[in-house]
């Protein structure tokens, strides 16, 4: 474990791995939020607790709040092991940064553009560039353990 610590490129991978967790975490809280201001509950036993069956419904800014916070699970999971294993490969680490920075600055445009209705194509554009890192380090790792499969 200490070697991989002291690895620059798996030390950048943590510290851009770290921030995104806790990018899902606030936009799991912000989710929450949203629901309770918008009285908008996803169970019955939530909307009796906040005042009625009748706040046992959905709402549409809940429901995009929802969708960006499912959208990162969908994403950034795959990343974190993407990301944790090219570090082992031992990458250059301005290459690794750019790699992390891209996912990373991108994700945050996705969930921006997300919460704030951005005009498209934003949304869209923001996924592909984070596409383009997590492609390219899993062809990298495919290539660096071809000859052990």
């Amino acid at each position: 474990m200490a070697a991989l610590v002291t690895s620059e490129a798996f030390s950048c991978f943590g510290f851009y791995g770290v921030l995104l967790v806790l990018k899902m975490y606030m936009l799991a809280i912000i989710t929450g939020q949203v629901r309770l201001r918008k009285k908008a509950f996803a169970n019955p036993e939530d909307a009796l607790r906040h005042g009625g069956l009748q706040f046992h419904r959905e709402d549409p800014y809940v429901e995009r709040c929802r969708r960006a916070h499912l959208n990162d699970l969908e994403n950034i999971l795959p990343f974190l092991f993407l990301g944790a294993i090219y570090s082992m490969t031992g990458p250059c680490l301005v290459v690794a940064r750019l790699h992390f920075l891209v996912f990373f600055m991108a994700r945050n445009l996705h969930t921006a553009a997300y919460l704030f209705s951005m005009k498209a194509p934003t949304r869209s554009l923001a996924y592909v560039v984070a596409q383009i890192p997590c492609v390219s380090m899993a062809v990298q790792i495919l290539t660096a353990v071809a000859a052990y499969a």
